[in-house]
């Protein structure tokens, strides 16, 4: 029997995959939770051979969990759900580990073999997904251009950032202007979303 932990946060959606889960013979839904902080809790208790997580979830997101779950409980597999198709999304699911990773629309047949697959060692990717990272456009940003959208993105301003890299406020606004204008951008919020979309940051 294959005991899964399965993180979604809308309770309808939850509800549905528990009970297309538990027509399947071989699988056990042993936990459910709604946030990503419930996620490690949940799985050290449970002990779960598979983790079934959303990936953006409420308190902490799917592939942050994820990546706690294979420092802390490794024998733990995980598979990602997704509704998002975006390419940079796979490959920041890829970075993080994870053991598979569909699209929530997939039929359930789909994610109760996943679940088969992934518990036995392979690695489940959905086919749409790897044909768009397949796809995407390599990041146009320097690191050091990454390193400031980075630290904009968590808050920081010119002036703190400049500090912690050792530049000038001056710079730092220069390399916020290079990103907004690489990435076609509106402004530097509109170039987090896009580097964010990409799977840059």
């Amino acid at each position: 029997m294959i005991k899964v932990l399965l993180a979604e946060d809308m309770h309808m959606v939850r509800g549905a995959l528990v009970a297309l889960l538990v027509l399947e013979p071989d699988i056990d839904v042993v936990s459910e939770v709604a946030f990503g902080t419930g996620i490690l809790p949940a799985a050290l208790e449970y002990k779960p051979d598979v983790a079934v997580i959303d990936i953006d979830l409420p308190g902490k997101d799917g592939l942050s969990a994820a990546m706690e779950l294979h420092e802390r409980l490794p024998s733990c597999r995980t598979l990602i759900l997704t509704s998002l198709g975006r390419p940079g999304t796979l490959r920041r699911a890829l970075s993080a580990r994870v053991n598979g990773f569909i699209l929530k629309d997939a039929p359930a047949e789909k994610l109760a073999n996943a679940i088969r697959e992934v518990s036995v060692g392979r690695r489940v990717i959905d086919s749409e997904l790897a044909l768009a990272a397949w796809d995407s456009e390599e990041c146009p940003l320097t690191s050091r251009e990454l390193e400031v959208l980075r630290m904009t993105e968590s808050g920081a301003n010119a002036v703190d950032i400049a500090a912690r890299l050792f530049l000038s406020a001056g710079t730092v606004r220069n390399y916020m202007t290079t990103v907004v204008t690489k990435l076609n951008a509106r402004n530097r919020v509109d170039a987090i979303r896009i580097a964010k979309d990409a799977g840059w940051l």
